[in-house]
């Protein structure tokens, strides 16, 4: 008796840390929601309110006239589908390779991936202007897209080992013993397994891509060429003040596209996870 109350107080209490985390998460998120439909007069409150008293789309419409948000979404889109797809094509073999063969050199890779990963951008966005620049890729989406392939490719390769190391080897020995060829074990058993993974992955890249900022900033000149981070700084004055309601409006808006392809995938990613092991 006394262990099954331990045990209701420990999952009550995991509740309640999740519910408290939960709410973390979602504070400014609906702050961000709340704001971009207050009129300048309730931004300007001494007493703001969680619901607007007179809510209005003044600040979307503002936002639209003042900076050209759709051409800039439709760059961000561009650049984190393409640095997506890039990715998680040339990272599933990669990680196969990795996780099958566990030699001294994998393990080493493995490390050095994880590494990488702590390095800051400053330190590498010299070198990396001087490349793109003698490759004449400056103030292009190409040259963007390029950065974010190689900026995500070390934790999508991570990732996806991960994914390949917790396929069990017998399904794969128990479909050659079938009579299953190399290709057609990778396609119809160890594919099916890994999809979620790659789910997963490529949308890490994608949201990495579409939020990223620093390096849109610096590699992108013209206005044409610049992503949503950027444009969305456009909304702060001379001295950084904030136009406040159309800043909130851009910034829901660009929230959206990531909400949007999370919850399409979100049942791939969590319900997928045995689909090949029953495949004939």
């Amino acid at each position: 008796m006394t262990a099954l109350r331990t045990s209701r107080s420990g999952r009550t209490g995991q509740y309640l840390a999740l519910l408290c985390y939960l709410v973390f998460l979602a504070f400014p998120f609906l702050w961000l929601i709340s704001t971009a439909f207050k009129p300048p007069r309730e931004l300007g409150s001494l007493h703001p309110t969680w619901i607007p008293e007179d809510p209005t789309l003044d600040n979307f419409r503002q936002a639209f006239d003042e900076q050209p948000l759709l051409r800039a979404a439709g760059n961000s889109l561009v650049a984190a589908i393409a640095a997506a797809l890039i990715a998680v094509v040339i990272a599933t073999p990669m990680a196969y390779v990795m996780a099958r063969n566990r030699t001294k050199l994998s393990t080493a890779a493995t490390g050095w991936v994880v590494v990488s990963q702590a390095f800051p951008f400053v330190l590498v966005i010299i070198p990396l202007f001087l490349i793109l620049k003698n490759l004449h890729l400056i103030n292009t989406l190409f040259g963007l897209i390029t950065v974010y392939v190689v900026w995500s490719l070390p934790f999508a390769l991570w990732m996806l080992v991960g994914y390949v190391r917790a396929v069990p080897r017998e399904l794969e020995e128990a479909a050659a013993v079938d009579g299953a060829g190399r290709a057609r074990t990778l396609v119809s058993v160890t594919a099916p397994l890994l999809a979620p993974g790659i789910v997963a992955t490529a949308l890490f890249a994608f949201i990495t891509a579409w939020n990223e900022f620093f390096f849109a900033l610096v590699l992108l000149k013209t206005p044409e060429k610049q992503t949503l981070p950027v444009v969305l700084t456009h909304f702060l004055g001379a001295e950084g003040v904030a136009d406040l309601g159309p800043l909130a409006a851009a910034a829901f808006l660009a929230t959206i596209p990531s909400l949007v392809i999370f919850a399409i995938i979100q049942k791939r990613i969590t319900g997928g996870m045995l689909a090949g092991a029953v495949k004939s």
